[in-house]
C-alpha cells in the first residue's frame, strides 16, 4: 500500500534534512528518505572528520615549532590511533544528534533505504524505497556526490584511498603520494605529512588550485612546499604500476619520472549521485556529467521536482547545500521581507589548509576582462609577512586581495590566504551581501590586534588593473 506525504525528500545531506524539519514544523508530512549515515558527506566522511584531525595535525605541527616561541619541549610523538579515535568520536557524536533531533519529530518518516523514483501515479511521483512506496505531490532530490575516478592504465589494478577510505586508516602511512593538486588532495596531503607521513602529491595541470589566482596558488605551493611535500605539476600520469615493497604503488609519469609510497590517495574531484535515481521515469534530463539544472528557487525542469546540494552545480560545497534549503523554504513559506534567490549569492568558500584560503565572487582573470569592457576596476594586494599580527604569531605565509568597483564602490570579490582568513573573508562577503562599499569597510573602526584591521589600509593601497586575462 502507498504511503502518503506532502513531501519526499531523497537523500539527506545538509539541505534535506534542516528543510524536512522546517517543512515538518509548519504542518507537513514528510518523509525522508536515505540510504547510507544521515548528515551525508559533511558529517560522516568530510568537514566533520576532516577539520577534527586538522587539528591533531596543527597541534602536532606547535609542537615541533614550539622552541621558536620559547617552550622546551622533548621529541614530539604521534599517536595515529588516538587521533583517528577522538575524530571518530566526534563524527559519532554529530550524527547522533542528528538522529535523535530528526527522530523527535512528528510528522517526519526516516526510511533508511535507497529511494528510486519510479514515475507517476494519481498525479503524484512515486518513490520506492526498500520495499515502501511512498507518494507525493513535491520531491526534493539531495542526493550529493561520490569521488571521481580517473581513466589511468592500471588503476584500477591497486587498491587506492578515496576521502572516505582514508578516514578509515588504522595506521599512518610511511609515504602517501596523491593524485590530484586542488582542496581535498590539499588539505589531506598536509594533514598526514603534520602527522608523520612523507607526501607526494602529483597535478597534471601546470599548477595546484588551479581555480585560483596564479599569484596565490603560488603562495600555496611555497607553503606545501616548506613542510616538505613533494609537488609534481603540468606531467600526465601514464600509468599506476606495482611498487618496490609489497602493497606500494608507483606513478608513472609522462616525462619519466616515477613517484612511489605506500598508499595512494586518488582526490580528482567528484560526480554527481543522480545515476540510478529513475529520473527518466518523469522526464528529468541531466547534463553531461549528471548535474540538474535548477532555476534561482532550485526547482528542476520537471514542476514539483527541485534539486539541492551539490548535484544542482550551485556550488559544492556545505554551506551553500544548507543555503539552498533556506532559499526553498523561504519560496515555499513566503517569509515577509525576505525574497531569497540563488542567483544573487556570490560564491564564497574555505580551503582549509592551515593556514586557510578564502575567497569570495570574482577572480582577477575576472576582472581584467571586465577592464576589457571598459569597467574601472582596481585591485588591493598586501602579503600578510607586511600585517602585524601575522608577524606577532609567527605565521606570516599568505596574502590579501581585494577587487573593487571604482565606479559602484562595490567589493567584486577577495582572495585571503593567510592566518584566520577562512573567518575574514565573510568580512567582505557579508558586505557584498548587504550591497555595501569599501568606504563602509575602510571607514569602520577595527579591533586591534587583528589581521582584520589591515583591511582599510589594503583597500588604501589600491591601482587600477589593467586589462587582460591576468593569467
Amino acid at each position: 500500500m502507498s504511503e502518503r506525504f506532502d513531501m519526499i525528500v531523497v537523500g539527506a545531506g545538509q539541505s534535506g534534512p534542516f528543510l524536512a524539519a522546517k517543512m515538518v514544523e509548519n504542518g507537513w508530512k514528510v518523509a525522508l528518505i536515505e540510504e547510507r549515515d544521515l548528515g551525508g558527506t559533511c558529517v560522516n566522511r568530510g568537514c566533520t572528520p576532516t577539520k577534527t584531525l586538522r587539528k591533531s595535525a596543527r597541534v602536532a605541527y606547535l609542537a615541533r615549532r614550539a622552541g621558536e616561541f620559547g617552550v622546551r619541549t622533548g621529541p614530539v610523538e604521534i599517536d595515529f590511533g588516538a587521533a583517528m579515535g577522538r575524530m571518530r568520536a566526534r563524527v559519532d557524536q554529530a550524527r547522533t544528534g542528528l538522529e535523535n533531533w530528526l527522530g523527535s519529530m512528528s510528522g517526519l518518516t526516516i526510511v533508511k533505504a535507497r529511494g528510486r523514483l519510479a514515475g507517476k501515479y494519481d498525479g503524484q511521483y512515486r518513490v520506492l524505497a526498500g520495499d515502501r512506496e511512498l507518494i507525493a505531490p513535491r520531491i526534493v532530490l539531495n542526493t550529493g556526490t561520490r569521488p571521481f575516478v580517473p581513466p589511468i592504465a592500471g588503476l584500477g589494478d591497486h587498491q587506492f584511498l578515496d576521502n572516505e577510505s582514508l578516514l578509515a586508516l588504522e595506521k599512518l602511512p610511511r609515504k602517501l603520494v596523491i593524485i590530484g593538486g586542488s582542496y581535498i588532495g590539499l588539505e589531506m596531503g598536509q594533514i598526514f605529512r603534520r602527522l608523520g607521513s612523507k607526501v607526494a602529491i602529483v597535478e597534471t595541470g601546470p599548477r595546484l588550485t588551479a581555480r585560483e589566482d596564479p599569484d596565490v596558488s603560488a603562495e600555496i605551493t611555497n607553503m606545501l612546499a616548506a613542510e616538505d611535500i613533494d609537488i609534481f605539476t603540468g606531467n600526465g600520469i601514464e600509468r599506476v604500476a606495482p611498487g618496490e615493497t609489497e602493497g606500494g604503488v608507483c606513478l608513472h609519469l609522462t616525462n619519466g619520472k616515477i613517484i612511489g609510497g605506500s598508499h595512494l590517495l586518488v582526490a580528482t574531484g567528484r560526480v554527481p549521485n543522480t545515476d540510478g535515481l529513475g529520473l527518466d521515469t518523469i522526464g528529468l534530463n541531466t547534463d553531461g556529467r549528471g548535474y540538474v539544472e535548477t532555476d534561482d528557487a532550485l526547482q528542476t525542469t520537471v514542476p514539483g521536482v527541485w534539486a539541492l546540494g551539490d548535484i544542482n552545480k550551485r556550488g559544492a560545497f556545505t554551506h551553500t547545500s544548507y543555503h539552498d534549503h533556506e532559499v526553498l523554504a523561504n519560496h515555499w513559506l513566503q517569509t515577509p521581507g525576505a525574497t531569497l534567490s540563488v542567483d544573487d549569492r556570490a560564491p564564497i568558500y574555505a580551503m582549509f589548509t592551515d593556514p586557510p584560503l578564502g575567497h569570495v565572487g570574482l577572480y582577477e582573470a575576472d576582472a581584467r576582462r571586465l577592464a576589457v569592457q571598459g569597467r574601472r576596476i582596481s585591485q588591493a594586494v598586501m602579503k600578510m609577512s607586511n600585517i602585524s599580527r601575522a608577524k606577532e604569531e609567527s605565521e606570516t605565509v599568505g596574502l590579501i586581495k581585494l577587487l573593487i568597483d571604482e565606479e559602484s564602490g562595490r567589493f567584486l570579490g577577495a582572495s585571503m590566504l593567510g592566518i584566520g582568513c577562512d573567518e575574514i573573508v565573510q568580512i567582505i562577503g557579508q558586505v557584498m551581501a548587504a550591497g555595501g562599499t569599501w568606504r563602509q569597510v575602510r571607514d569602520a573602526l577595527p579591533v586591534h590586534p587583528t589581521v582584520a584591521e589591515f583591511l582599510p589600509t589594503i583597500i588604501d593601497k589600491r591601482q587600477l588593473l589593467q586589462a587582460g586575462s591576468g593569467e
